[in-house]
C-alpha cells in the first residue's frame, strides 16, 4: 500500500517530506514484531503511527489497544496493565484482566511513555524482553504474545539523566524511533490542515464554509502554533462558530490567536495546553531578564565613568549623562543610585511574575475543581494536561 492511500485511510492531511517519511517508516516496519517509539511535541498527531502499523501488520484482526499512561492515576495503573487478582487491594472484589492480558495477540499503544512510573517500568521491561508479566496479588507468572507501540512528547535524555526513565527500557522501546515534527515546520501543509477542518466543522454544525482571505493564510502560516495540530483545529472550530462573516481576513484570525489579542499566557485564554503555559511563562521570564541585562550594562558605564578621574569634570562626560543629568539637576551618584533601584525593582518584578503565573494556575485549577464538582479527570482533561500532573499540582499547591 502506497503513503497516499494510508492518508487517504486515516484521514492524515499533509505533503510535508518528513511526514512522508514517517508514514513511510511505518510502512517498512509493520509487518514484522518490532518496537516502535513515536517521539514528537503533544497534538502533532501520533496516536495515527500505530493505527497505520497494527493495520498493516499480520496482528491485524487482534486487538488494538491504547492506553493513555498519563491520565492513569499511579496508584492503579499496574492493575490497568495488568489486571489483579481478587483481594489483592482494597475495593478489588473481582478478578481483572489487564490490557496486556487483552490484546493478546494484538497490539497495545502506550502514550506518553515517559509518564510511567519507575515500578510500572520494571513490569514493562519484563514484558518485552521476554513476554510474561504478573497479575497484581499474584505469583503465577503469565505469557502474552503483544506487539507495544510507544509514544512520548518528553526529550527522553533528559528523562534518562534525570532518572525518571529506565535507559534499558527506553532502548527496549525504541528499537524503531518515527519522529512526527511540529506543525510550524511544516508551513505547507498548514492552509491545508485549516481547509480540512473548516469543512469538516461546516458539516458538523450545518454552517457554510468559512474561507481565509490571502492575508489570513499567510498570517496563519507564521504563526507556530505551540498546540500544533489539535490548536489549529480548535481555532477553525471557534471560527466556523463564532464568526458570522464567512470569509476571515487577518484582523479577525488574530483575535484567535495568542499573542495578537492579548499579552497574558494562553493557558488563562483557553489554550489550555501545559505546553503552552510553560512555553510563554519562560518567554515572559527572557524578555524581563533581558531588561535586567540592559539596565547591568548601563549601571557598569556609569559606575566605570565613576572610578576614572576625568569624570569629576561634567564637561568630559559623553553628553548622555552629561546633558540629562545637568538637565533634571541630578548628580551622577544619583543616576547611579536609580538605577541600582532600578536593577532591585526588576528583581522583584521577575519573582512577582512567577508569583502572578503560580497563582493564576492555582485559580484555574480551583475553577476547573469547582466546576467539575471535584472530579480530577473531568478537570484534567479540560485543563488539557494529563490526570497525574493535576494530581501532583494539587499536592503541591495544597488544593
Amino acid at each position: 500500500m502506497n503513503i497516499q492511500n494510508i492518508k487517504q485511510r486515516f484521514s492524515i492531511i499533509g505533503n510535508d517530506a518528513t511526514l512522508n517519511r514517517a508514514i513511510e517508516k511505518a510502512i517498512r516496519v509493520a509487518p514484522t514484531d518490532i518496537s516502535v517509539l513515536v517521539t514528537g511535541e503533544s497534538g502533532v498527531g501520533k496516536e495515527s503511527i500505530p493505527k497505520i502499523i497494527h493495520s498493516l501488520s499480520h496482528r491485524k484482526h487482534a486487538k488494538y489497544i491504547a492506553v493513555n499512561c498519563g491520565a492513569i492515576p499511579e496508584g492503579t495503573i499496574d492493575s490497568e496493565l495488568f489486571g489483579h487478582e481478587k483481594g489483592s487491594f482494597t475495593g478489588a472484589t473481582t478478578t481483572r484482566k489487564g490490557y496486556f492480558e487483552v490484546a493478546d495477540g494484538g497490539t497495545i499503544f502506550l502514550d506518553e511513555v515517559g509518564e510511567l512510573p519507575l515500578t510500572t517500568q520494571v513490569r514493562l521491561l519484563r514484558v518485552l524482553e521476554n513476554g510474561e508479566f504478573l497479575k497484581v496479588g499474584s505469583s503465577n507468572v503469565q505469557k502474552t504474545d503483544i506487539r507495544v507501540v510507544a509514544a512520548t512528547n518528553l526529550n527522553m535524555s533528559k528523562a534518562i539523566e534525570t532518572g525518571k526513565f529506565r535507559e534499558d527500557l527506553f532502548y527496549r522501546l525504541s528499537t524503531i524511533e518515527i519522529n512526527i515534527l511540529p506543525l510550524r515546520n511544516r508551513k505547507d501543509d498548514i492552509h491545508l490542515l485549516f481547509r480540512k477542518f473548516a469543512s469538516d466543522f461546516a458539516e458538523k454544525y450545518h454552517m457554510p464554509t468559512i474561507r481565509l482571505t490571502e492575508d489570513a493564510v499567510q498570517l496563519l502560516s507564521r504563526y507556530p502554533f505551540p498546540g500544533n495540530i489539535r490548536q489549529l483545529r480548535n481555532i477553525a472550530e471557534q471560527l466556523s462558530v463564532i464568526e458570522t462573516e464567512r470569509k476571515i481576513d487577518s484582523n479577525t484570525l488574530k483575535e484567535y490567536l495568542p499573542h495578537y489579542n492579548s499579552q497574558l499566557p494562553s493557558v488563562i485564554r483557553g489554550q489550555s495546553s501545559e505546553f503552552d503555559y510553560k512555553a510563554e511563562r519562560e518567554m515572559m521570564y527572557n524578555i524581563i531578564l533581558e531588561l535586567r541585562k540592559e539596565i547591568d550594562e548601563v549601571k557598569q558605564a556609569t559606575m566605570h565613568l565613576l572610578s576614572d578621574n576625568k569624570a569629576s569634570d561634567p564637561t568630559t562626560l559623553p553628553s548622555i549623562y552629561y546633558d540629562k543629568s545637568e538637565e533634571k539637576g541630578e548628580t551622577l551618584i544619583e543616576i547611579s543610585k536609580k538605577t541600582e533601584n532600578e536593577t532591585a525593582i526588576y528583581e522583584e518584578i521577575i519573582e512577582e511574575q512567577q508569583l502572578t503565573i503560580q497563582d493564576q494556575e492555582i485559580m484555574m485549577i480551583k475553577k476547573s475543581l469547582e466546576k467539575n464538582r471535584g472530579k480530577r479527570k473531568l478537570a484534567a482533561k479540560e485543563l488539557g494536561i494529563s490526570e497525574r500532573t493535576l494530581y501532583r499540582k494539587i499536592k503541591q499547591y495544597d488544593l
